[in-house]
């Protein structure tokens, strides 16, 4: 039995390799199609990867495919330490917590926070250009496959912008991906575009569509509660990163929600609005260990221990709920915004 499913993909820096987890154990069930993607900065590189690696090499393709992305973004950093801590086999909140308190981290830190990234001049170069650029943009654009979807923020009106078919290419693809502190603003016909995080991580509303199946799986890296006040400067800053990228996608489940109780109690007509069934996979007992220095530096002992928990909350999503693919939501909407 075939069940078909949307994927909602957020943003989160390196921690995006636990996305690369999720979709690698999802690729190798037979019984789920990818009909729609919803992808967000890193979730919109995870999107693109997948859906170019579907149509020239189906689902293996797509896997060999997102392991070439995971490796290119893990040999990005100038600043990276994985050299010595990979070998020594530490849990990936001890690399998280060690490149916090680096000396080279904090340099960069300090300086993001002091010199805008138009001071570069000449010199400016965005170190994801070099692979978005190889995405096949032919596959990545094309009718055939899933539906594919962009999310990135207009500077200048505050707007979502979905990016989708022809219009996604490698500056719509950075433009998702495009943190203001650390990239210059992409300009698209005119236009400068930053993070999607900041509107929609991700946009659900493409999602929508009544070609679509009715199931949205939210792959979700943020975490929606992180216990305790935070104190420390950059733990206060990266809660409140957390919490604006969570803002968006809250909204749009109580939207849903809204909707949904509309059409049980039977107040618009059935065919007004589309029943949709959302799930969720994600493991915020993980990210809550995680800080901000590991979405910044992606470093492969974390990318690999992402990707691991990533297949195992897939597989334990599918395990637990692949009976209610189709059929219903198996998150609480009420009890996730309350």
């Amino acid at each position: 039995m075939t069940r078909k499913i949307n994927l909602a993909l957020q943003g989160g820096g390196a921690h995006g390799a636990f996305t690369w987890g999720v979709l690698d154990r999802i690729l190798e069930d037979d019984e789920i199609e990818i009909a729609g993607i919803s992808g967000t900065s890193a979730g919109a590189l995870n999107g693109a990867a997948l859906k170019a690696g579907l149509l020239t090499g189906g689902r293996e393709g797509a896997r060999e495919n997102l392991s070439w992305l995971w490796g290119r973004i893990g040999s990005l950093g100038d600043l990276r330490l994985s050299g010595w801590m990979a070998g020594m086999g530490p849990s990936a909140g001890t690399i998280s917590q060690a490149l916090e308190y680096s000396v080279p981290f904090n340099m960069a830190d300090a300086a993001s926070r002091v010199f805008s990234p138009y001071l570069y001049g000449p010199f400016y170069r965005n170190p994801l250009e070099k692979i978005a650029s190889r995405f096949r943009y032919e596959a990545v654009c094309a009718d055939a496959g899933p539906a594919f979807f962009v999310c990135a923020t207009n500077v200048e009106t505050g707007k979502v912008k979905v990016f989708s078919g022809d219009e996604i290419n490698t500056k719509s693809i950075l433009a998702s991906a495009c943190l203001p502190t650390l990239f210059q603003a992409v300009e698209i016909e005119g236009v400068p575009y930053w993070d999607g995080g900041y509107t929609g991580n991700p946009a659900l509303f493409p999602l929508f569509a009544k070609d679509l199946p009715s199931d949205i799986v939210v792959v979700n890296i943020n975490p929606l509660v992180r216990p305790g006040t935070p104190k420390e400067p950059r733990e206060i800053l990266n809660r409140i990163n957390e919490i604006s990228f969570n803002s968006s996608l809250l909204r749009e489940l109580r939207a849903i929600n809204f909707a949904q109780r509309l059409l049980a109690e039977g107040n618009v007509a059935p065919d007004a609005l589309k029943r949709v069934h959302v799930h969720m996979i994600a493991d915020d007992v993980l990210m809550t260990d995680l800080g901000v220095a590991s979405k910044m530096l992606p470093t492969p002992g974390v990318i690999f221990e992402l990707r691991d928990a990533g297949r195992t909350a897939a597989d334990a999503f599918l395990d637990q709920h692949r009976d209610k693919i189709g059929v219903a939501s198996s998150v609480d909407l009420a009890e996730m915004y309350e």
